[in-house]
């Protein structure tokens, strides 16, 4: 049973299209992490089995899959410092001697905030220059970044997740390209794994498609993904962050003519909830881990429209 009324799940009253006021006040920034409170969390820290962790990231690569399909750079490593070098160029002006003696490593990186497992936060897309909460382009978008709903306001996460093996359920490895996983496709997942969700979890579905990782050709194209029915379903159940081990959550290309990111659009304004993508949840589906700890944080990057994030998994002791 859930003490968490309707009325605080912003996607049971959303209006199609339409960005929602947030049910947590005309301040609020973060959506239906809300729903974390002390409580939830020592309640998931208290059920959680530290003996054994599952890390769910990717890890970060020149070359790796990543969205560049609107002209964003993918990731990009490069030294700033080596050892030799210094010795040539003395940047610290301490002499060839003390460069001899102190080798010398540093590098930069440059990346689009939306590449490996990532969180997308909700300024990253709305409707019309209006986002979630009502918050507009023209009173809250700056010269660099969002005022407001930035990846720096996103908590740290400890909640209940819930793996929804829904590749598992239709028993292929990987789901077809394109395929959109709806309501239908979630629900005999959930049942096939004798697992319910709750307001305050984060679900985290499964297509198979980590597989194909890290070749950008198999992974990243015509992927298969949730549909907005199936992303109605989990938003309504209360989730707090819903994760897909796919590059963007849904489905591509989309069956709404009129919306080519129906998905993100939905969670983000109308539902208020972030979405998770890139998820490595291989490991914990081999092992049929379904419910777990979910413990994650993301870099405070102020105002950006997603963070990378290093999220574990801990199975709940039974």
């Amino acid at each position: 049973m859930s003490d968490v009324p309707d009325d605080q799940i912003a996607a049971v009253n959303a209006t199609f299209r339409q960005p929602s006021t947030s049910p947590f006040g005309p301040g609020d920034e973060i959506g239906m992490l809300n729903l974390m409170t002390d409580a939830t969390r020592a309640r998931v820290m208290a059920e959680a089995d530290g003996a054994k962790m599952f890390d769910l990231a990717v890890d970060y690569f020149v070359g790796m899959p990543s969205w560049t399909y609107a002209g964003d750079p993918g990731f990009n490593i490069w030294m700033s410092h080596t050892p030799s070098g210094t010795i040539v160029e003395d940047p610290m002006g301490v002499g060839e001697e003390q460069n001899r003696l102190v080798s010398y490593s540093g590098d930069c990186i440059a990346m689009y905030t939306h590449c490996g497992t990532h969180l997308d936060t909700l300024n990253h897309f709305g409707y019309c220059g209006q986002i979630w909460n009502g918050f507009t382009e023209e009173k809250h978008l700056g010269a660099r970044q969002w005022t407001v709903c930035g990846a720096d306001k996103l908590p740290p996460i400890v909640a209940r997740g819930v793996l929804i093996d829904v590749a598992a359920a239709l028993e292929v490895d990987v789901l077809p390209d394109s395929y959109g996983i709806g309501e239908d496709d979630l629900r005999m997942a959930l049942d096939r794994q004798g697992t319910t969700l709750r307001p305050g979890d984060i679900p985290i579905v499964r297509t198979g498609r980590m597989k194909h990782w890290p070749d950008p050709d198999k992974y990243a194209l015509d992927e298969p993904g949730v549909n907005r029915e199936g992303a109605e379903f989990l938003a309504k159940a209360g989730a707090i962050v819903i994760g897909a081990d796919n590059l963007a959550l849904e489905h591509y290309p989309g069956a709404d003519p009129e919306n080519w990111e129906v998905v993100h659009t939905y969670l983000l304004a109308e539902a208020g909830v972030p979405i998770l993508e890139v998820v490595n949840c291989e490991a914990i589906a081999a092992e049929e881990v379904y419910e777990f700890a979910f413990f994650a944080a993301g870099m405070p990057l102020r105002g950006a429209t997603a963070a990378p994030l290093r999220p574990v998994a801990f199975p709940l002791r039974r």
